[in-house]
């Protein structure tokens, strides 16, 4: 299945995932729980390797490619932060 039917598939899924996490942020390096919902995401998505603990609360995934024709490997790195703002929401939507 191509990845993008894999995205559609789980979409309502993944709202939930940001739902979650924003009716429970946590400031600066204090993101333990939410550390921990990324590792976890990351292992079920089938991550070569998770580390946890970088920086004190921080998470890498590791993929691992097949390395082109001279066995070279080429890497692709994201980076998200984890913390929130302390900011009082008046939405009134469930999840603040």
């Amino acid at each position: 299945m191509p990845v993008i039917d894999r995205f559609v598939e789980i979409q309502h899924e993944i709202a939930e995932w940001r739902r979650d996490l924003h009716r429970n942020p946590e400031l600066l390096y204090d993101v333990h729980r939410t550390a921990e919902v990324v590792a976890t995401r990351l292992r079920a998505f089938g991550c070569d390797e998770v580390v946890e603990g970088i920086g004190r609360t921080g998470v890498v995934g590791v993929v691992r490619g097949n390395g082109d024709k001279n066995g070279a490997e080429k890497v692709i790195a994201m980076r998200a932060d984890m913390d929130a703002l302390p900011v009082t929401e008046e939405s009134g939507k469930p999840w603040t």
